[in-house]
Parts: structure tokens; C-alpha cells; sequence
């Protein structure tokens, strides 16, 4: 029977967690690795931390915007952690040199298992550079559209306007072509295409037409407003529309619904006709000849 008390289960945890075992010529014991383990942990998280408190508390105070912030706090935290690493396997008497072979054995893994990861690390680090993409731009990719609002070492998160977050790769803002609309500064211009019937005057739609815009909310009027003819369609004559916003740069699709309302209704003031897709029918002769049988007709035949 084993004795179970207290002090003996006691003395049986110390024993394993002092159990010395060697490892490349360095003696650990499992308290010792459980201790560096703890202290990675601790290098990240403290590294998150403080790119936090930099990027919101910190660098705005000096003027910095968002994105500039954003990116001098990520730069900080890759130092803190590297040094951090470096600290650990140092003062765990771990020699960095003993780690070549492993470090040799892990760019043979990148070159085969590890290279979508490794291509995702360094287009971060582009990124981060480079500044394609800065957080709180509004972008579109692979069909993808929405406001950055992180960039990560391997992957950047975007939230759509249906407040739906979505993970992309670095990569892919390599790789692909990207849609920036607030790269340089979030003045866009929008066109909204509009139709009208043959019947009506181009003239007098283009007059009320950007009497009506001048009058909506969030539409600059430098650059003016302006009304294009552009060609006469099957059913209509077209024109777009083109406007300058700042404050819809992220939500086109909110103003170009709040211009079609405004339309809308002064179009049937005006009594100026939206068209819809019409046929004419064209008979030829022999037509008199066709005859027209009743229901009741059919059924007998």
C-alpha cells in the first residue's frame, strides 16, 4: 500500500518538478522550463500591450494618425519580443549558437511545408513598410470590401459594413490587386448611372437633376456635381452622374440610395418618366388570315 498523506504527495510533486534532465550539455528541470515557457508567454503579451498603449494612448497625443500609430506600436512590439527572446534563452543559460542547427533545419521547413506562412510574415512586414494598406483605410480585394482595422504579422482583419470581420492573408495584398479609396485621402468620387425617357429634354434632367444634388447631405460642391450623357440605350437615354463625397467614402451604396430617393420624387413633380424595358411588335402581312379559335373549340378538335 502507498502512504498518500499530504506531505508524501508533497514530496513527490517537488521530485517531479525538480527532476534534473539534460539537454544539450544544459541541465533543466521541468520547474526551470515551465519557468520559460511562462516567460514567453509573459514577452508576448506585454509586447501586445504596449503596441496598444502606444497606438491609442501614447503617439496620437503627438498628432500621429491612426495608421502611423498603429504601425510605430507593431514596430516597437517585434523589438520587445525579439529582445525579449534573446534575454530568456540567455539568462536560461541556453546558447544561441547550439540553436543553428535547429535554426538551418527550420529554413528547410520554410522552403517546403512553411511557405505560405513565411510568405504571410514577410508581406506583413511589407505592409508594414511599404503602407499599401494602413489601418482605418477602407479597401477592396477578391471582392472583399471594408475598413482595415488591424494588420498582423500574418494576416490583416477587415470588417465589411455588414459588420462582419474577415481574415485575409498578407499576401494577398501582395499578390493581388488592391482597391485603396482612402490611400491618399478619402475624397472619392462616385457615379451613379440614371435613365430617362426618349420623351424628355437631356437639358432640362441635367437642371434638375443637379438642383437636386445640391440640396443632399454629404455631396461636395467643389468638385461640382456633374451630369454625363453618356448614350442612348435600348429603352432610355443615359446619363452618370458624377459626385464628390467625403463623408460616404466607406457606404457608396447609402448615398447613391439617398440621391435615387431625392429623384424619385422630383421626377414625378416634374413629370419627367423612368422608363422600363418595352417591346415593339411588328406584324406583317397575313396577319388577316390568322383566325382565333375559342377554348371550347380546341377541346372538340
Amino acid at each position: 500500500m502507498f502512504d498518500l498523506s499530504e506531505s508524501n504527495i508533497f514530496e513527490l510533486l517537488v521530485d517531479v518538478f525538480t527532476y534534473p534532465m539534460n539537454i544539450g550539455g544544459k541541465e533543466f528541470t521541468p520547474l526551470s522550463i515551465l519557468g520559460i515557457l511562462l516567460a514567453f508567454v509573459a514577452v508576448f503579451v506585454i509586447s501586445s500591450k504596449f503596441r496598444n498603449m502606444l497606438a491609442r494612448n501614447i503617439l496620437p497625443k503627438y498628432g500621429l494618425d491612426e495608421s502611423v500609430s498603429y504601425n510605430i506600436g507593431t514596430i516597437f512590439r517585434y523589438a520587445f519580443i525579439s529582445i525579449g527572446c534573446i534575454v530568456i534563452f540567455q539568462s536560461s543559460g541556453i546558447n544561441l549558437n547550439s540553436l543553428s542547427v535547429l535554426i538551418g533545419a527550420l529554413g528547410v521547413g520554410i522552403g517546403f511545408g512553411l511557405q505560405t506562412i513565411a510568405d504571410n510574415f514577410i508581406s506583413g512586414i511589407i505592409i508594414l513598410f511599404e503602407q499599401p494598406i494602413k489601418v482605418g483605410d477602407m479597401i477592396e480585394v477578391d471582392s472583399i470590401r471594408g475598413k482595415v482595422v488591424e494588420i498582423n504579422s500574418r494576416s490583416s482583419t477587415i470588417q465589411t459594413n455588414d459588420n462582419i470581420t474577415v481574415i485575409v492573408p498578407n499576401s494577398q495584398f501582395i499578390s493581388n490587386n488592391v482597391i485603396n479609396w482612402s490611400h491618399n485621402e478619402r475624397r472619392v468620387r462616385i457615379g451613379i448611372p440614371i435613365g430617362v425617357s426618349y420623351n424628355e429634354d437631356p437639358k432640362e434632367v441635367k437642371r434638375i437633376t443637379l438642383d437636386v444634388v445640391k440640396k443632399i447631405d454629404g455631396i461636395l460642391q467643389t468638385p461640382t456635381p456633374d451630369l454625363i450623357f453618356t448614350e442612348w440605350g435600348d429603352n432610355s437615354i443615359n446619363f452618370i452622374l458624377n459626385v464628390w463625397t467625403v463623408k460616404y467614402y466607406s457606404q457608396p451604396m447609402v448615398l447613391k440610395s439617398n440621391i435615387y430617393y431625392a429623384l424619385f420624387e422630383r421626377f414625378k413633380e416634374e413629370g419627367i418618366s423612368i422608363p422600363f424595358p418595352q417591346r415593339d411588335l411588328n406584324i406583317g402581312s397575313g396577319w388577316e388570315n390568322l383566325q382565333i379559335s375559342r377554348p371550347e373549340e380546341v377541346r372538340e378538335n
